[in-house]
Protein backbone atom coordinates (compact mmCIF):
# COMPACT_ATOMS: atom_id res chain seq x y z
CA UNK A 1 0.00 0.00 0.00
CA UNK A 2 2.95 2.27 0.84
CA UNK A 3 4.04 2.93 -3.00
CA UNK A 4 0.70 4.61 -3.26
CA UNK A 5 1.05 7.22 -0.78
CA UNK A 6 4.86 8.14 -1.04
CA UNK A 7 4.02 11.04 -2.69
CA UNK A 8 1.89 12.55 0.15
CA UNK A 9 4.21 11.31 2.73
CA UNK A 10 7.11 13.45 0.87
CA UNK A 11 5.35 16.23 1.34
CA UNK A 12 5.43 16.08 4.75
CA UNK A 13 8.46 15.06 5.43
CA UNK A 14 10.11 18.67 5.82
CA UNK A 15 7.77 18.70 9.05
CA UNK A 16 8.42 15.18 10.25
CA UNK A 17 12.35 16.07 10.07
CA UNK A 18 11.53 19.20 12.10
CA UNK A 19 13.28 19.74 15.80
CA UNK A 20 10.97 17.80 18.15
CA UNK A 21 8.53 19.70 19.90
CA UNK A 22 9.28 21.09 23.33
CA UNK A 23 5.57 22.16 24.64
CA UNK A 24 2.23 21.06 24.28
CA UNK A 25 1.84 23.96 22.04
CA UNK A 26 4.51 22.92 19.35
CA UNK A 27 3.23 19.76 19.73
CA UNK A 28 -0.36 20.74 18.60
CA UNK A 29 1.24 22.41 15.98
CA UNK A 30 3.33 20.03 14.49
CA UNK A 31 0.29 17.81 14.68
CA UNK A 32 -1.95 20.61 12.89
CA UNK A 33 0.95 21.41 10.38
CA UNK A 34 1.39 17.98 9.31
CA UNK A 35 -2.44 17.81 8.92
CA UNK A 36 -2.55 20.90 6.55
CA UNK A 37 -0.46 20.25 4.49
CA UNK A 38 -1.95 16.67 3.53
CA UNK A 39 -5.28 18.62 3.19
CA UNK A 40 -3.57 20.56 1.12
CA UNK A 41 -2.35 17.42 -1.08
CA UNK A 42 -5.43 15.79 -1.07
CA UNK A 43 -7.25 18.40 -1.70
CA UNK A 44 -5.45 19.05 -5.27
CA UNK A 45 -5.22 15.32 -5.92
CA UNK A 46 -9.00 14.08 -4.74
CA UNK A 47 -10.90 17.08 -4.46
CA UNK A 48 -14.11 15.18 -3.32
CA UNK A 49 -12.54 13.23 -0.94
CA UNK A 50 -14.70 12.23 2.12
CA UNK A 51 -13.19 13.29 5.25
CA UNK A 52 -15.13 11.68 8.04
CA UNK A 53 -13.90 8.72 5.96
CA UNK A 54 -10.48 9.85 5.53
CA UNK A 55 -10.29 10.98 9.22
CA UNK A 56 -11.42 7.85 10.24
CA UNK A 57 -8.76 5.73 8.90
CA UNK A 58 -5.76 8.02 9.87
CA UNK A 59 -6.77 7.23 13.39
CA UNK A 60 -7.48 4.09 12.95
CA UNK A 61 -3.66 3.45 11.44
CA UNK A 62 -1.81 5.19 13.33
CA UNK A 63 -3.59 4.09 16.79
CA UNK A 64 -2.89 0.49 15.30
CA UNK A 65 -6.35 -0.41 15.33
CA UNK A 66 -8.12 -3.27 13.40
CA UNK A 67 -8.80 -1.33 9.94
CA UNK A 68 -12.90 -1.30 8.63
CA UNK A 69 -11.35 -2.63 5.20
CA UNK A 70 -9.10 -5.64 4.21
CA UNK A 71 -5.57 -5.42 3.02
CA UNK A 72 -6.55 -6.50 -0.14
CA UNK A 73 -9.53 -3.96 -0.15
CA UNK A 74 -7.13 -0.88 0.27
CA UNK A 75 -4.65 -2.09 -2.42
CA UNK A 76 -7.65 -2.81 -4.80
CA UNK A 77 -8.96 1.28 -4.25
CA UNK A 78 -5.01 3.08 -4.14
CA UNK A 79 -4.59 1.26 -7.54
CA UNK A 80 -7.93 2.02 -9.02
CA UNK A 81 -7.18 5.38 -7.77
CA UNK A 82 -3.53 5.66 -8.86
CA UNK A 83 -4.83 4.56 -12.64
CA UNK A 84 -7.35 7.23 -12.67
CA UNK A 85 -4.12 9.52 -11.74
CA UNK A 86 -1.86 8.13 -14.42
CA UNK A 87 -5.12 7.81 -17.28
CA UNK A 88 -5.36 11.83 -16.77
CA UNK A 89 -1.42 12.70 -16.76
CA UNK A 90 -1.29 10.43 -20.22
CA UNK A 91 -4.83 11.99 -21.42
CA UNK A 92 -2.66 15.21 -22.22
CA UNK A 93 0.44 13.40 -24.31
CA UNK A 94 -1.90 11.57 -26.66
CA UNK A 95 -3.47 14.31 -27.71
CA UNK A 96 -0.12 15.91 -28.21
CA UNK A 97 0.78 12.73 -30.30
CA UNK A 98 -2.19 12.71 -32.32
CA UNK A 99 -2.42 16.29 -33.21
CA UNK A 100 1.63 15.81 -34.28
CA UNK A 101 0.54 13.13 -36.60
CA UNK A 102 -2.12 14.79 -37.90
CA UNK A 103 0.33 18.02 -38.89
CA UNK A 104 2.84 15.61 -40.02
CA UNK A 105 0.71 13.48 -42.80
CA UNK A 106 -1.25 17.05 -43.73
CA UNK A 107 2.47 18.33 -44.89
CA UNK A 108 2.96 14.85 -46.46
CA UNK A 109 -0.23 15.31 -49.01
CA UNK A 110 0.87 18.28 -49.93
CA UNK A 111 4.04 16.93 -51.78
CA UNK A 112 4.00 16.22 -55.59
CA UNK A 113 3.13 13.24 -56.89
CA UNK A 114 1.74 11.70 -54.48
CA UNK A 115 -1.73 9.44 -54.04
CA UNK A 116 -3.68 9.02 -51.15
CA UNK A 117 -5.05 5.07 -50.69
CA UNK A 118 -8.75 4.40 -48.74
CA UNK A 119 -6.78 3.75 -45.79
CA UNK A 120 -5.17 7.11 -45.18
CA UNK A 121 -1.87 6.05 -46.54
CA UNK A 122 0.32 8.75 -48.70
CA UNK A 123 2.04 6.88 -51.58
CA UNK A 124 4.88 8.24 -53.80
CA UNK A 125 5.80 6.04 -56.72
CA UNK A 126 9.83 6.48 -57.05
CA UNK A 127 10.11 3.66 -59.40
CA UNK A 128 7.26 1.92 -61.65
CA UNK A 129 6.74 -2.12 -61.46
CA UNK A 130 4.86 -3.90 -64.46
CA UNK A 131 4.99 -7.61 -62.55
CA UNK A 132 2.07 -9.28 -60.44
CA UNK A 133 0.62 -7.93 -57.01
CA UNK A 134 0.96 -9.59 -54.63
CA UNK A 135 -1.76 -12.26 -52.72
CA UNK A 136 -2.92 -11.10 -49.60
CA UNK A 137 -2.28 -14.33 -47.60
CA UNK A 138 1.30 -14.80 -49.63
CA UNK A 139 5.00 -13.89 -49.56
CA UNK A 140 6.94 -10.72 -50.74
CA UNK A 141 10.70 -10.15 -51.18
CA UNK A 142 11.40 -6.74 -50.01
CA UNK A 143 14.44 -4.37 -49.48
CA UNK A 144 12.99 -1.50 -47.11
CA UNK A 145 14.07 0.95 -45.14
CA UNK A 146 11.35 2.52 -42.15
CA UNK A 147 11.84 5.81 -40.73
CA UNK A 148 9.81 8.07 -37.76
CA UNK A 149 8.71 11.35 -38.75
CA UNK A 150 11.70 13.04 -37.97
CA UNK A 151 13.49 10.74 -40.53
CA UNK A 152 15.26 8.33 -38.03
CA UNK A 153 15.84 5.46 -39.36
CA UNK A 154 14.27 2.29 -36.86
CA UNK A 155 14.87 -0.33 -39.14
CA UNK A 156 16.31 -1.63 -42.43
CA UNK A 157 16.94 -4.60 -44.63
CA UNK A 158 20.83 -5.79 -44.87
CA UNK A 159 19.87 -7.89 -47.78
CA UNK A 160 16.45 -8.99 -49.60
CA UNK A 161 13.48 -10.24 -47.30
CA UNK A 162 10.54 -12.64 -47.27
CA UNK A 163 7.60 -11.97 -45.09
CA UNK A 164 4.34 -13.14 -45.20
CA UNK A 165 2.31 -10.47 -45.59
CA UNK A 166 -0.46 -11.35 -42.81
CA UNK A 167 2.49 -11.11 -40.07
CA UNK A 168 3.30 -7.76 -41.13
CA UNK A 169 1.53 -4.29 -39.93
CA UNK A 170 -1.48 -3.54 -41.81
CA UNK A 171 -0.34 -0.35 -43.81
CA UNK A 172 2.26 -3.15 -45.32
CA UNK A 173 -0.79 -5.01 -46.36
CA UNK A 174 -3.02 -3.42 -47.45
CA UNK A 175 -0.25 -1.38 -49.92
CA UNK A 176 1.47 -3.93 -50.86
CA UNK A 177 -1.34 -6.20 -52.63
CA UNK A 178 -1.16 -2.87 -55.07
CA UNK A 179 2.35 -3.19 -55.76
CA UNK A 180 3.57 -4.69 -58.89
CA UNK A 181 6.81 -6.49 -58.66
CA UNK A 182 10.27 -4.23 -59.85
CA UNK A 183 8.13 -1.21 -57.97
CA UNK A 184 9.73 1.28 -55.57
CA UNK A 185 7.17 3.05 -53.66
CA UNK A 186 7.61 5.51 -50.32
CA UNK A 187 4.79 5.20 -47.78
CA UNK A 188 3.60 7.36 -45.29
CA UNK A 189 1.42 5.34 -42.96
CA UNK A 190 -0.78 6.53 -40.10
CA UNK A 191 -0.05 5.23 -36.67
CA UNK A 192 -3.37 2.98 -36.83
CA UNK A 193 -2.57 1.21 -39.68
CA UNK A 194 1.52 0.93 -37.67
CA UNK A 195 1.69 0.57 -33.81
CA UNK A 196 -1.20 2.69 -32.91
CA UNK A 197 -1.67 3.21 -28.98
CA UNK A 198 0.44 0.53 -27.64
CA UNK A 199 3.68 1.36 -29.57
CA UNK A 200 6.39 -0.93 -30.38
CA UNK A 201 8.70 -0.69 -27.18
CA UNK A 202 11.15 2.50 -26.58
CA UNK A 203 11.65 2.17 -30.57
CA UNK A 204 8.25 3.55 -31.42
CA UNK A 205 5.95 5.75 -29.23
CA UNK A 206 2.25 5.50 -29.60
CA UNK A 207 0.29 7.05 -31.97
CA UNK A 208 3.50 7.78 -34.34
CA UNK A 209 2.73 7.74 -37.94
CA UNK A 210 5.96 5.84 -40.23
CA UNK A 211 7.63 6.15 -43.23
CA UNK A 212 8.59 3.55 -45.83
CA UNK A 213 11.10 3.17 -48.57
CA UNK A 214 10.00 -0.15 -50.31
CA UNK A 215 10.70 -2.18 -53.25
CA UNK A 216 8.94 -4.93 -54.21
CA UNK A 217 11.39 -7.45 -55.46
CA UNK A 218 9.44 -10.77 -56.11
CA UNK A 219 6.07 -12.68 -54.12
CA UNK A 220 4.89 -16.26 -54.08
CA UNK A 221 1.63 -17.73 -52.59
Amino acid sequence: MARYLLLTVFCLAPLVHAAPPTSSGAAHDLAYSLGASLGERLREEVPDLELKALIEGLRSAYQGKALALSDERIEQVLAEHQAQIDAATAQPQSELALSAERDFLTREKQKPQVRELADGIILTELTPGSGVKPDAQGWVKVNYVGRLPDGTVFDQSTQAQWFRLDSVIAGWRSALVQMPVGAKWRLAIPSDQAYGADGAGDLIAPYTPLVFEIELLDTKK
